[in-house]
């Protein structure tokens, strides 16, 4: 049987984030801008739906006169991930324990 997927990861660019976060401590606004080749304000947005569903946490600060966003994958994120993971590959018929 098919796992409901999370509809918070099921759309791609969210994913591309989950799946750098979930590699690293933390990642800059730019560098997932970069990475995903997202325009700034379609990033912004996605984080800001991450955030809101407890995924993400984001920091705000000033790096050399600079505003600096720095996003981090939370607890929950991190579930989250290996659970929309897990169920995804339900669909390619990988019963996963």
């Amino acid at each position: 049987m098919f796992k409901e997927l999370d509809p918070i990861l099921h759309s791609q660019l969210r994913l591309a984030v989950m799946s750098l976060l979930i590699g690293v401590k933390e990642a800059e606004f730019t560098f997932l801008k970069e990475q995903t080749n997202a325009t700034a304000g379609n990033l912004s947005v996605q984080i800001q739906k991450l955030k809101d569903a407890g995924y993400i946490d984001i920091k705000k600060q000033f790096k050399d006169n600079y505003p600096q966003t720095i996003c981090r994958i939370t607890t929950e994120g991190k579930k989250a991930f290996e659970l929309y993971v897990k169920n995804l590959q339900s669909y390619l018929g990988k019963d996963v324990k």
